[in-house]
């Protein structure tokens, strides 16, 4: 095993040139201030700030998003504390090399020096491993600070927890990714090339993750200086093709989006025709009973929703039955889609939903509709204010139950088809609840 101070101290005899070096390694902060994104664990009153005014730092538990610098915090804090760091992967150690690092550790703390002990990815851990810590843990052989992206409370034993601060880190904010790109930018010694609209988007794409951000910036760092980018353009040079069809299947693509669209256009005739037409020449039934069930939630939805039982119960009479018999279910299935009300509102709805959770990226739920199964997490506010909405008049609490710092969207639009007249009122009356209940009014 190497030499566990090699990458801290002392410093590399022939360090790489920084060019070499990626630029997630060359941003790092030397100190606490170029942190960012985690300003509510360096304020003067938070934990954090009143150890290292003490001088000693307790054993720390890390939690939080990958990219958002719990490695960074973990250096910067041994740095700030003075002490030497051995540094672990979960991934790649075993209890043999827990054991190396006490055994170092022991020589340390003969010389004086409070070792700190980091562990990434330290719920990789199993239990046995975890239960090794505990002793030289509790008995300040090591200061432990362990990395998890995984909920302490389920991820480690609770034994481990016991004798560790939980520290909460925060998805990187759209502000902070900025401030980090602009820094990336410094150490190239020349801007992007793009425009205002890309930059943001560029942060959207980084979904809070620092590391995954300035990746981004590595791959466009070759780019020359003119023109501007703006996002759509952004989006040419970062996303993969997607891979085109077998041209030599182009037949059966066809006959395929025949069927599709003859069920939309409400024709059955014409949709019954194109069904045998695949079937005669040799297409698997239970394809086209797979494309029949994408057809009752495409275009057909919650104007009728047993459009979507029957051509289940279809697929599955085509199993029992098999060929020739079973093909009649198939043949049923088309004609009930081909004549049931028509409506894409679902269809849409999810698109929009989609298109919603990755503009806003990983935002996490309200700390009131958290679950809060241990003291740690009713500790960190999970659960408080939840309305329990069987209790409330009507079944209704009127809660908000999006992001905190996102405006409530709508997704969901009901047709005039169908069941769906029964939804567009019932959408309404919630609704109208809704605002009542939140103090809103009529308005």
């Amino acid at each position: 095993m190497p030499d566990l101070f090699a990458a801290i101290e002392p410093e590399p005899a022939a360090p790489r040139a920084a060019a070499d070096r990626p630029l997630a390694d060359r941003l790092r902060p030397t100190g606490l201030a170029g942190l960012v994104g985690q300003e509510h664990l360096l304020r003067p009153e938070a934990p954090l700030a009143r150890m290292l005014e003490r001088g000693r730092l307790a054993s720390l538990i890390l939690w939080g998003p990958p990219g958002c610098g719990k490695t960074t915090l973990a250096r910067l804090l041994a740095r700030e504390a003075h002490e030497p760091l051995m540094a672990l992967s979960a991934v790649m150690a075993g209890v043999a090399d827990l054991r190396k690092s006490f055994e170092e550790a022991r020589k340390q703390r003969a010389r004086g020096r409070r070792p700190i002990l980091f562990i990434d990815e330290i719920h990789r851990f199993n239990r046995t491993q975890q239960d090794g810590l505990l002793h030289e843990v509790e008995d300040g052989t090591v200061t432990l600070i362990g990395a998890t992206t995984e909920n302490p409370s389920f991820a480690l034993t609770p034994a481990l927890v016991s004798r560790c601060h939980v520290l909460v880190l925060e998805r990187l904010s759209g502000a902070a990714l900025l401030t980090l790109l602009a820094r990336a930018e410094a150490e190239l010694g020349h801007a992007l090339p793009l425009d205002e609209f890309a930059r943001g988007r560029l942060a959207e794409l980084a979904d809070g993750d620092g590391r995954y951000l300035l990746n981004l910036v590595e791959m466009l760092a070759d780019l020359p200086p003119e023109p501007a980018l703006g996002p759509e353009a952004l989006a040419e040079h970062l996303q993969r093709r997607l891979p085109l069809y077998d041209k030599g299947q182009e037949s059966h693509y066809n006959l395929i989006s025949a069927l599709h669209k003859s069920v939309r256009g409400s024709d059955p005739d014409a949709a019954l025709y194109w069904l045998a037409r695949m079937l005669q020449g040799g297409e698997d039934p239970r394809y086209l009973a797979r494309r029949l069930v994408r057809m009752a939630v495409e275009d057909i939805g919650l104007a009728d929703p047993q459009a979507l039982i029957l051509t289940r119960a279809a697929a599955e009479t085509y199993e029992q039955l098999g060929t020739p018999e079973g093909e009649l279910a198939l043949a049923e299935a088309t004609l009930y889609l081909a004549l049931a009300p028509k409506s894409n509102a679902a269809y849409l709805a999810y698109g929009a939903a989609q298109a919603a959770a990755q503009e806003h990226g990983s935002l996490p739920p309200p700390m009131h509709i958290r679950n809060a199964p241990t003291r740690l997490m009713k500790r960190l506010g999970y659960g408080q204010g939840y309305a329990y909405d069987h209790d409330a008049p009507d079944g209704f609490s009127g809660q908000d139950y999006f992001p905190d710092g996102m405006a409530r969207l709508r997704f969901f639009e009901p047709t005039d088809q169908g069941f769906e007249t029964e939804l567009a009122e019932r959408v309404a009356r919630l609704d109208r609840l809704r605002r009542e209940r939140s103090g809103q009014g009529e308005a």
